[in-house]
Formats: structure tokens, C-alpha cells, sequence
């Protein structure tokens, strides 16, 4: 068999498949078999050549995803705005996920050691692109002056981790907006009012993104059947 000449054009075949499949038919439902059926003529092997495992190719898709809205490299050359207003707007590019199907597929896997650990590591690279944004505002003045690494990787625990209902289930809406109110509270005793009430108002929305109950419950009593 002939040596693959263009091995990136391969990957990105597959990265256009797997992202098409995920979207139409959800992630758990869509297999490697699938994925492979729908290259055109590559094989299995083709696959297993460029990627270990479907959840690799999650974590790709979920990369590019954030390289092409990266809200860090939006607001890095901004001029005019406070290191506060910048992490505002970082914060509340948080809840437009451009695939929500991929983030939901994503929360559910972080039930997975493996695929925990590399968002952890994904976590850790996050707060190092926040540090800065913090040392601006402590300089500026408008964060109270702090240790700037250590609240970043508070408000990545607390965001990417607590949050998420696959390792700290919140039973419904009403408890998920009382954690985020808790986070306000605990940030805004660090000097960093972050949280206002456009990023509160995105709450529902993140929400249904990570698939957690309304818990509504109809107040209509059933009727009776018929005997």
C-alpha cells in the first residue's frame, strides 16, 4: 500500500467526518465504525493511524473550536478596556459554545480518568492564559491586588470543575444558579467582581448546553381513570 503522501489532509478528513457525525447524531450514538464508513474509501486503519480513540478526536474537535474563538487572543490587544473588563468579556464568551453537542459530549466524559486528566491539563494551560489578564487589572486597579496565579486556578477549579454535573451534580437548575451565585460570592471576596448580571443571565443557557433539569414539575393534578 502507498505510503500517505499528505497525512494532514487524512487527519482533517476525518476531524470534518466525526464532526459532521457528532452533530447530527450525538456522540455517544456515532461509532469509529461510522466514522471510517463515511472517509471514502479509508480504512480502519487509516483511523487508528492519526488517532488513538473517538474521545481523541473530541478533544481535537473541542481545541480548534477554542482556537477559533479564542476570547484570550480577542482581548489581548484591546485598548481602553480594564484587565476587569477583559476577564468580563472572557467569562461570558463561556457560554456560547459554537457546538454545544461537543460540550455536552465532553462534560459526559469527564466521568473518565484519562479524559479527566487531560482536561485538567487543559484546565492548568487556561488559568495560565488568565494570570495575565489578573496582573492587569491589579495593576490597573480595578481587581484588588492579590496573588494573580493562585486566583486563576481557583476560578478554573471552580468553573471547569465544580460546575460540571458529571463530577458535582447540581439536581437542578435552581442549585446550578445557586453554585454560580456561591462562585460571585467567593470571587468578589478576592477583589474580583467579575460575575455580573449579563454573565448571571447566561446561566440557563449553560445549563441546557450541560444538560442539567429545569425541575419544573407540572402543578396539575392527574385525573382520575376511568374504570
Amino acid at each position: 500500500m502507498p505510503r500517505n503522501k499528505h497525512p494532514e489532509e487524512t487527519i482533517q478528513k476525518i476531524l470534518d467526518v466525526s464532526l459532521k457525525l457528532f452533530l447530527e447524531k450525538g456522540y455517544e450514538q456515532t461509532t469509529i465504525l461510522d466514522i471510517v464508513d463515511n472517509l471514502g474509501g479509508l480504512t480502519r486503519g487509516a483511523f487508528y493511524h492519526h488517532f488513538k480513540s473517538k474521545e481523541d478526536v473530541l478533544n481535537i474537535l473541542l481545541d480548534r473550536s477554542f482556537a477559533e474563538n479564542d476570547p484570550f487572543e480577542t482581548v489581548k490587544g484591546m485598548k481602553g478596556a480594564s484587565g476587569l473588563e477583559k476577564v468580563k468579556m472572557v467569562f461570558a464568551s463561556s457560554g456560547n459554545a459554537k457546538y454545544p453537542e461537543l460540550t455536552r459530549a465532553a462534560l459526559s466524559l469527564m466521568r473518565h480518568p484519562r479524559f479527566l486528566a487531560e482536561q485538567l491539563k487543559n484546565s492548568k494551560d487556561t488559568a495560565k492564559m488568565l494570570e495575565p489578564l489578573l496582573k492587569e487589572g491589579m495593576a490597573d486597579g480595578s481587581i484588588r491586588p492579590g496573588n494573580a496565579k493562585h486566583l486563576s486556578e481557583i476560578v478554573m477549579l471552580l468553573a471547569n470543575f465544580w460546575l460540571i454535573p458529571s463530577i458535582f451534580p447540581s439536581k437542578d437548575r435552581a442549585e446550578f444558579r445557586e453554585k454560580s451565585l456561591l462562585i460571585k460570592q467567593i470571587l468578589e471576596s478576592f477583589g474580583l467582581p467579575a460575575i455580573d448580571e449579563s454573565i448571571l443571565g447566561q446561566i440557563d443557557v449553560m445549563a441546557d448546553v450541560m444538560g442539567i433539569p429545569s425541575g419544573r414539575k407540572s402543578t396539575k393534578k392527574p385525573r382520575d381513570e376511568k374504570k
